[in-house]
């Protein structure tokens, strides 16, 4: 036989079907997909849960909420200007314009979000 010989019937061989006792290619992909749904419960459900609980909190916010930005300002929501911004009364007849973001709770209460898991 010539080397080329030798060489097409290697690749016939590597063409052939698997051994007996091959694993089925959907019993390789279960690790897989494990990996994904741990990835998905420890991950990202709780982020979609802080997420939730973060919007609702903002949508919530009311004038006369004593609240904290999370530049450390302590102040009075005055005036609720759309859905992104609010005023915030940080002194007598002081008045800043801030982003609703900005707010992490309420005065003398935990942040709604701890420090270390905010997005």
């Amino acid at each position: 036989m010539t080397p080329m010989a030798f060489v097409k019937a290697g690749f016939m061989l590597a063409m052939a079907s698997p051994a007996e006792g091959a694993v089925n290619p959907l019993v390789q992909l279960i690790p897989f997909v494990l990996v994904l749904a741990i990835f998905y419960f420890i991950i990202l459900m709780p982020m979609k849960k802080r997420q939730k609980k973060v919007q609702d909190f903002l949508a919530a916010l009311k004038v006369g909420d004593r609240v904290v930005t999370s530049g450390g300002l302590l102040g009075t929501v005055t005036k609720l200007e759309d859905n992104t911004t609010l005023q915030l009364q940080i002194a007598p007849n002081v008045r800043v314009q801030i982003s609703r973001n900005a707010v992490v709770g309420y005065q003398g209460q935990d942040p709604v979000v701890a420090e270390g898991q905010r997005q």
